[in-house]
């Protein structure tokens, strides 16, 4: 009998990280020992959430450009920037302050007091003396700026009912059907974001884990 060899056998080398494809979030919320079949199909609907607003941003995005640019030719005034266009629409209701503008633009002051100055310029707004503190004034339309508005508002109504008559009957009914989810889109759109879960706190140094 040959004699037996006293040197141990080599261990089995250790399989290399990188070797190991990453494993896609259905699968490690599935194989997760915390994580059962809820787990995964939570994965699932989050993506399907995201899908629809990246499809939904996508449409709105093209529809607000071809608008925009299928009316310029008629309308050479339409290259005003659609923030100037949203402060005249805001103003319309009643003369604001710039703070108060600020705020229901959610916008910082000074980049409204730089829209505002632009507007200034072009005529359709002026400073008028505010009633509660003589210190500061409040911005108003001019009549001028009114008129914009209408010729806004009528250029964009008219370049819309001809793009809905070129609809098959079909198609322009499940726009028109679509409407009132969008209005609802709207005011969750409008409503303040809810504010942060707070960072839990840390934990003392001394019962920190070694």
């Amino acid at each position: 009998m040959p004699p037996q060899s006293d040197a141990p056998s080599s261990p089995p080398a250790p399989s290399s990280p990188s070797a190991t494809a990453p494993a896609s979030p259905e699968s490690a919320a599935a194989k997760s020992p915390a994580a059962g079949p809820g787990a995964a199909e939570s994965v699932l609907e989050e993506s399907a959430a995201i899908a629809r607003a990246q499809h939904l941003t996508d449409v709105i995005t093209r529809l607000r450009r071809a608008l925009r640019s299928s009316i310029r030719t008629d309308y050479p005034w339409e290259s005003l920037p659609m923030a100037q266009v949203e402060l005249l629409q805001t103003l319309a209701a009643e003369p604001l302050r710039v703070g108060e503008l600020a705020a229901r633009q959610r916008l910082a002051p000074n980049t409204v007091s730089g829209l505002i100055g632009k507007l200034l310029d072009a005529g359709f707004v002026d400073r008028q003396p505010d009633p509660g503190d003589r210190r500061t004034a409040r911005i108003a339309l001019t009549d001028a700026g009114h008129q914009q508005l209408r010729d806004w508002q009528r250029a964009h109504e008219r370049r819309l009912a001809d793009a809905l008559e070129s609809l098959a009957p079909g198609d322009r009914d499940a726009v028109m059907r679509a409407l009132p989810g969008l209005e609802q889109l709207a005011r969750a759109l409008s409503a303040p974001s809810p504010a942060p879960a707070p960072a839990p706190a840390a934990a003392p140094r001394g019962d920190r884990p070694a």
